[in-house]
């Protein structure tokens, strides 16, 4: 009988997440921390039997730049903002000294061997499915390439994670086509539509939203249904924000995650918990705090209600 499920998935970008955000010379220490979180994260879960999914961007299973320079797609991203041009930043910042910003093979294989850890696709390049310029072709022959790395290293990718959450329906067809089984989808809320175009008033109730509210992020796994030549659509619940520096706010954000976990578990529902891993890279002990409380009113709902983690492989494999 299924008593609800607790879905975490990740997205494991380092630098090629955010590289057109920040100035990766005032991130080493940021993604440094987050190097070094990571094992910590993989040992919490391993201690309390939580399985997750990590989607990874694919150039970070490359060992060093010259790897990286001879594994290019055959058609690589046109956007109009060419800002977001993985391929031409990292030709800009090439230098050993940089790598750890950019390939993490040591940590992705850490991930694979450890049991309940699934390893999935945040894409090759952190694709942008919904900027100008993009294109089926180019998609395509991005996700070949993640597919392609990640066999390399004996890894099968059944899941994905669009990069910034922007899930474009006609790539679904080329995800399913190339062997993905499931992929992350937004919450139904209004203000998590349109992702690449987020207005003001989107970005402040997605705040807001992380606070107060109902409970009304979970859902039952009837939801969850199969489209012919398509993969699943697993919508996820919440985002785990990062550490703030006002200690209520906090509080506030993990009462909200655990009252909405707990409602789950009661009424048998999925509830999909997601976050960055370099979430946890400004405030590492604080953040690594929060998930341990986090985990251990999952143990409490599995005691009292039966309620399970799944990996989105996992999930996808209940699914009638």
């Amino acid at each position: 009988m299924d008593n609800g499920n607790l879905v975490i998935s990740l997205d494991f970008e380092l630098l090629w997440g955010v590289f057109d955000k920040v100035d990766h010379k005032e991130k080493v220490t940021y993604f440094k921390n987050t190097r070094e979180v990571i094992p910590q994260i993989l040992e919490v879960f391993s201690e309390n039997g939580i399985s997750c999914t990590w989607a990874t961007v694919g150039m970070l299973f490359n060992k060093n730049w010259n790897e990286w320079s001879q594994s290019f797609p055959q058609e690589l991203p046109s956007y109009d903002n060419a800002n977001l041009n993985a391929y031409d930043f990292g030709r800009s910042i090439a230098s050993n000294e940089n790598a750890s910003l950019c390939f993490a093979p040591e940590l992705i294989r850490k991930i694979s061997n450890t049991p309940g850890q699934e390893l999935a696709t945040h894409t090759y390049s952190h694709y942008y499915c919904s900027e100008k310029g993009q294109t089926p072709e180019a998609f395509k022959a991005d996700l070949e390439m993640a597919i392609s790395k990640a066999r390399e290293m004996g890894i099968e990718l059944k899941s994905l994670v669009f990069p910034r959450n922007q899930l474009n329906e006609d790539y679904l067809k080329i995800c399913h086509n190339l062997g993905i089984t499931s992929v992350r989808s937004n919450p139904s809320s209004w203000y998590w539509r349109d992702t690449e175009d987020s207005t003001f008033s989107k970005k402040l109730f997605r705040s807001g939203d992380a606070y107060f509210g109902k409970n009304d992020k979970s859902y039952p796994i009837s939801r969850i249904k199969k489209v012919t030549g398509k993969p699943l659509e697993q919508p996820a619940s919440r985002l785990l924000r990062p550490v703030s520096g006002f200690s209520f706010m906090n509080e506030l954000k993990i009462k909200r995650i655990k009252s909405e976990m707990i409602h789950a578990a009661k009424n048998k529902e999925i509830y999909h918990l997601w976050w960055h891993p370099h979430n946890f890279g400004s405030d590492p002990e604080r953040s690594m705090e929060e998930l341990k409380e986090i985990v251990s009113c999952y143990r409490e709902c599995n005691k009292k209600y039966g309620f399970k983690s799944l990996s989105m492989k996992d999930l996808s494999a209940l699914v009638n």
